[in-house]
């Protein structure tokens, strides 16, 4: 089983082609960067076209098993996360509505304070909001998981803390292993996967060592190591793979309509797009390099199947639901 907890990508048959030369069982897709919820909604309309356009390559997805009929049947199942609270607006009784429409992760910040939570780019971390608690209680009830990916520490860690559920952080490395602000302390890593929860390993250059550079031994060994430390079932991929976007998506994903000014965020001035993905990631169809990899550095079966898919698979199927 394959699954990736993170995709960006500028969708089209082409990569639903991919995804199915790779072998890919599941994609978990951002949906929503800054959207409000009707331009949510729309979002989600044109992702149900693309599903009656191509139902022998795509699924909905909505719950643990939706994986294994996509498998069984030879297609990928797609699952929708926002990786800003936006959509909800300031309504916490929008949280069961986006996930009676099919949302299954939501990031409580994106960068900035938002009404939750603190992200990773503010200079003072004041932790979980007022709201952001009872959003939480809201989110475990419903079956919709907190993803801290671009979060700041103690947000993180007071959101693994305080939730009755396990969380996640979607698509992020050890700050370790490669300092990027957007990456994460052990003591934060440590936090969610005590709690029972998931760290899926990003791909995006920004946040890899050696950057674009990075080789295929690093990236393994970088995995190897973290299981060592926090657990092999508590990891899993999510690659960030924003395949064939153009530089202008790059600026609202960063910037949004919080600013009339470009904010680089991880990449530079003369760097402002998207960075090249190393060469044995390029797309879906590279799966088979990581699994090598891991097998490669002296991960045993079990373990890399729980990375390649089947940790995200188990909890999926316990996160899902409703309470």
């Amino acid at each position: 089983m394959r699954i990736d907890n993170l995709q960006y990508a500028n969708w089209s048959e082409k990569i639903f082609r991919q995804m199915r030369k790779g072998g890919v069982d599941a994609v978990h897709v951002t949906i929503a960067y800054h959207e409000n919820f009707r331009e949510t909604v729309l979002n989600f309309e044109q992702w149900n076209r693309w599903f009656e356009q191509y139902p022998d390559l795509i699924m909905k997805g909505q719950w643990a098993s939706d994986v294994d009929a996509a498998k069984a049947s030879g297609r990928t199942a797609i699952f929708f996360g926002f990786q800003n609270p936006s959509p909800i607006e300031d309504d916490i009784g929008l949280v069961e509505i986006v996930h009676t429409l099919g949302a299954r992760f939501m990031q409580l910040t994106y960068n900035n304070q938002s009404l939750l939570a603190t992200g990773c780019y503010e200079a003072e971390d004041t932790g979980i909001t007022r709201m952001g608690r009872q959003v939480i209680k809201e989110m475990n009830r419903v079956g919709l998981v907190i993803d801290m990916s671009h979060s700041a520490d103690r947000s993180t860690i007071e959101a693994a803390d305080m939730s009755e559920r396990p969380i996640a952080i979607t698509h992020a490395n050890p700050y370790a292993w490669s300092p990027a602000l957007r990456n994460k302390k052990d003591d934060v890593i440590r936090a969610v996967t005590e709690n029972g929860g998931m760290l899926g390993f990003s791909i995006y250059p920004h946040h890899l060592k050696d950057k674009s550079d990075c080789t295929i031994e690093s990236f393994c060994e970088m995995i190897a190591r973290t299981a060592d430390t926090f657990g092999s079932e508590h990891l899993g991929i999510g690659t960030d793979l924003c395949q064939d976007q153009p530089d202008s998506v790059v600026e609202w994903m960063r910037v949004g309509r919080w600013s009339k000014e470009i904010d680089y965020g991880e990449g530079s001035a003369t760097n402002a797009g998207f960075p090249p993905m190393p060469t044995w990631f390029n797309d879906n169809r590279d799966f088979d390099n990581i699994e090598t990899g891991l097998r490669a550095v002296g991960m045993n079966a079990q373990e890399v199947a729980g990375i390649m898919g089947d940790n995200w698979h188990r909890f999926y199927a316990e996160n899902f639901t409703p309470r």
